[in-house]
């Protein structure tokens, strides 16, 4: 058995040096080497014989299993053979079967080029009797069937002594083709000019067979283009023969041009399944771009007609000049009533066009995606139809249109909200004025007659126009009125706000303080209405939206929402008036009142016995009389405030009656009753208030009621039951300081204990 190499290695190493060693040490490293060599040799010796026994019965299985190899060797060997000879025999047929499929394609070839030569001679003598009778479409045919024949190929494929006869069939047939073209295209135009629009049909037919596709098309596009331009003249004509009579006077030029785009729409439904029939898919595109310009030039014409007719040129030139002029020039300004009828109408041409320019890209997009051409093809002539619709004369006119119309529309808006602010009345039980029905009345109607537009960038633009004019001129109205202050024993400067007020709106207003306070209020109610009618104006123009533009793409959809949370945003600027107003009514009417009526409760002793404190059940000093002048004070603004603005007031009162009390509460010394009597005390008073409003105001208490808890103690070491209750319903408004500060208004807790307690 041989040893390991590295040991092998080792001891070659020390018999080959042996000789050469003269040294003890060196002499006694090398025995030592050979004694471990050995000892590794010795080691792997012993593991080879422990594994005699399994190395043996593993031979004695390979013995057992060598005949069965022997047979798996011989059966291995014949499958070889078998495959070997299945693959020759494969390669055989395949090839066979290569050259009989060849075969049959020579055949077939052959085949075809002897029905070829068959169609061309029939061919020949086909459009010779068709020419002679006169019958066009089998003429036709058989030029269009030479046509679809490879002359050249056809050429080789003859003999020499066919050559000559191909050679006439040819040359006929060239020249029936040429006769042919000529004559389809002289009998077509005579059609047209007699008005036979049977004959016109039967040669448009003709056309694609002769190979002439975009020439027939062209042709019975300027057909129907004369039939589309002789309707429209007389629509027109019959529209401004009419005048100013009629029902339907005031939008005539509007009914006219639907009228264009009706006929349109007829032709091209009785049309199109010809065209495709006859012409095949995807030549739909190239009929429109015909008819659309026709389309451009009548409408151009109506339009310039309903231009002049209701001196569109003018109103615009002195809308923009009043534009740019200052509000307060004495330059003649346009009623804007005299815009309503015009405006309408605007929006009924805008509207009708949008719908006819979906109706022609519906068409046009629906006859590609049936043709046969690639989705790459198709995607590209979708695009030059983009490109096309942008591009026309008439999205050019409607462009204009819709633009003059934005600007005529924000100017309707503007002016006749200024009319409802200076015709503002309010009617005697009203809690609102006028203004505010007319306003919001006049802002629906404006975006509603935009969105029967059908044009989005319309809609959205009188949006933010709608939004602007909310936000600051209407508002402004309302937040100038509320500047002049609730009045309240009228100051010289409180005077000098309301009449610069009155001046700024054209009329002196609140002549005295029952009419200040009145227009104050009312004006506050507007502010709190008026945010409410934003948000119900949101929620009617989207449901409208969803209903007229549920058919738009995601972009348009997201650009009309983000416009219609722009106008809800507008409902919280509104806030800030009332919080405007609010603090002047409460720096006015309320704290003024409440101050010296809760600093009563100072003069009320609170060091009771228990005869003061019976007689107090009876006849209690100081709450009795608060919650009578609470009373009395609320009682005068609640028919004046509406429901909200009302529970406002007494959430505002509440917050001063609790600001006021405390600090007085934080003055005064109690002992147990008087504690006592306090804590009846702010309970009348948190159910009177409660009662009058229907907000909560107990949290406003809390404070307060905490302070009564305190108050009620029998001992300070109490206050220690209830602080410790802080993952109660009990949660501390007072800080520990406060508490006690509180504690101390006891004249009978001593300040050792008090000081002693670890809060």
């Amino acid at each position: 058995m041989a040893a390991p190499s590295g040991s092998s290695a080792t001891s070659n190493m020390s018999i080959q040096s042996i000789d050469n060693l003269t040294n003890l040490d060196d002499i006694k490293k090398a025995y030592e080497q050979l004694c471990l060599d050995e000892a590794a040799v010795t080691d792997e010796v012993n593991a080879l014989f422990e594994q005699q026994g399994y190395l043996e019965t593993k031979m004695s299985s390979l013995h057992k299993m060598l005949p069965n190899l022997q047979l798996v060797q011989t059966d291995s060997q014949q499958l070889s053979n078998m495959i070997s000879f299945t693959s020759t025999l494969a390669e055989n047929v395949s090839g066979k079967v290569r050259q009989l499929d060849l075969a049959k394609s020579h055949v077939t070839l052959c085949m075809q080029r002897v029905e070829d030569i068959c169609d061309l001679k029939f061919c020949t003598e086909g459009v010779q009797n068709a020419l002679k009778e006169e019958d066009y479409e089998t003429a036709a045919g058989h030029v269009h069937k030479f046509l679809s024949l490879d002359e050249n190929v056809l050429r080789m494929s003859a003999d020499v002594s066919e050559g000559n006869t191909l050679d006439t069939s040819f040359k006929l047939l060239h020249e029936a083709e040429s006769k042919l073209k000529s004559i389809v295209n002289n009998r077509f135009d005579a059609a047209v000019h007699a008005g036979d629009s049977g004959s016109v049909t039967r040669y448009f037919k003709i056309f694609p067979l002769l190979g002439l596709h975009e020439e027939g098309l062209k042709k019975f596009s300027k057909y129907l283009c004369a039939q589309i331009g002789e309707t429209a003249a007389k629509n027109l004509d019959a529209a401004i023969s009419s005048g100013v009579t009629g029902p339907r006077a005031n939008v005539v030029f509007a009914d006219t041009i639907t009228m264009l785009y009706e006929s349109i729409a007829r032709l091209v439904e009785v049309h199109q399944p010809l065209v495709e029939t006859y012409y095949g898919p995807g030549r739909m595109f190239s009929l429109m771009k015909y008819i659309q310009s026709a389309c451009d030039r009548e409408a151009r014409k109506i339009i310039e007609e309903f231009k002049s007719a209701r001196q569109y040129q003018a109103k615009v030139q002195s809308i923009e000049q009043s534009f740019m002029l200052n509000k307060s020039s004495t330059t003649e300004r346009i009623e804007p009533k005299q815009l309503d009828v015009l405006l309408v109408e605007m929006t009924l041409l805008n509207s009708r066009t949008e719908l006819f320019l979906r109706f022609v890209r519906r068409r046009i997009t629906a006859d590609m995606e049936v043709s046969t051409e690639s989705e790459e093809n198709q995607k590209s002539k979708l695009e030059d139809v983009e490109k096309f619709m942008s591009s026309t004369e008439l999205s050019r006119l409607l462009q204009e249109l819709l633009g003059a119309y934005i600007m005529m529309e924000e100017y309707f808006m503007r002016e006749m909200l200024t009319k409802a602010v200076n015709m503002d009345t309010a009617e005697p039980g009203s809690q609102t004025s006028s203004m505010v029905d007319d306003t919001f009345f006049i802002v629906k109607k404006c975006v509603r007659r935009a969105m029967s537009s059908s044009s989005i960038d319309g809609v959205c633009a009188m949006l933010n126009h709608t939004c602007t004019l909310l936000e600051q001129d209407y508002r402004e109205v309302l937040y100038g009125r509320l500047r002049a202050g609730f009045p309240s024993g009228f100051d010289f400067q409180q005077a000098y706000n309301l009449v610069q007020t009155s001046f700024q709106q054209g009329k002196l207003q609140g002549q005295d303080n029952e009419k200040q306070k009145s227009l104050f209020l009312t004006s506050l109610n507007n502010a709190e209405v008026s945010s409410e009618f934003i948000q119900t104006l949101k929620k009617s123009l989207e449901e409208e939206a969803s209903r007229l533009y549920a058919g738009s793409t995601e972009h348009v959809l997201a650009k009309l929402e983000s416009c219609l949370s722009d106008l809800g945003l507008v409902s919280n600027k509104f806030n800030d008036v009332l919080d405007f107003g609010f603090s002047q009514l409460s720096s006015n009417a309320v704290k003024p009142q409440v101050k010296p009526w809760v600093d009563s409760f100072l003069s009320t002793s609170h060091m009771l016995t228990e005869d003061d404190f019976s007689n107090f059940e009876a006849n209690d000093p100081w709450v009795q009389t608060f919650i009578v002048n609470l009373d009395s004070l609320l009682s005068a603004f609640k028919a004046s405030l509406t429901g909200s603005n009302y529970d406002r007031l007494v959430s505002e009162l509440t917050n001063e009656v609790t600001a006021q009390l405390e600090k007085d509460v934080k003055k005064t010394t109690f002992n147990r009753l008087g504690g006592l009597q306090f804590d009846k005390d702010l309970r009348s008073l948190v159910g009177y208030l409660t009662s009058v409003t229907t907000w909560t105001i107990r949290d406003k208490f809390a404070r307060l009621t905490q302070m009564a808890t305190i108050l009620n103690l029998e001992r300070v070491s109490e206050i220690l039951d209830y602080w410790g209750a802080n993952s109660g319903p009990l949660t501390w408004r007072l800080t520990p300081n406060e508490v006690r500060q509180v504690l101390a208004l006891r004249n009978d807790f001593r300040n050792e204990d008090i000081r002693r307690l670890k809060l």
